[in-house]
């Protein structure tokens, strides 16, 4: 995690898997997505759209992918915002990615 992102941070929170202010490292792939659900328990559900590419027809078709995420109780998004998610180690079977920043909403 960048030493920008951890500076900006003002608000603390207990959570342990939190990037920010708890232990969690993260790696890999960022992607920038809109949350869907935010029902479970500090877990959001991200979709991310893209376009795939049909070689044969020489056109582009919308595709879509839907992550779990955490969901750390000092950035705590909510459904219809659009935010940040990196990848960390596998927190549950389902989880592994972590939200890191929120860009926006409705």
């Amino acid at each position: 995690m960048s030493q920008a992102i951890k500076e900006t941070k003002t608000t603390s929170c207990s959570d342990e898997n939190c990037p920010v202010h708890g232990t969690l490292s993260t790696r890999g792939t960022t992607l920038i997505g809109k949350v869907v659900s935010d029902k479970m328990h500090k877990t959001v559900v991200v979709q991310i759209d893209y376009l795939h590419h049909f070689p044969k027809f020489m056109r582009y078709g919308k595709r879509k992918s839907k992550f779990h995420a955490h969901n750390p109780p000092c950035i705590e998004a909510s459904k219809g915002d659009t935010v940040r998610i990196v990848e960390c180690r596998p927190l549950s079977k389902t989880v592994s990615f972590v939200v890191v920043e929120k860009k926006g909403g409705v």
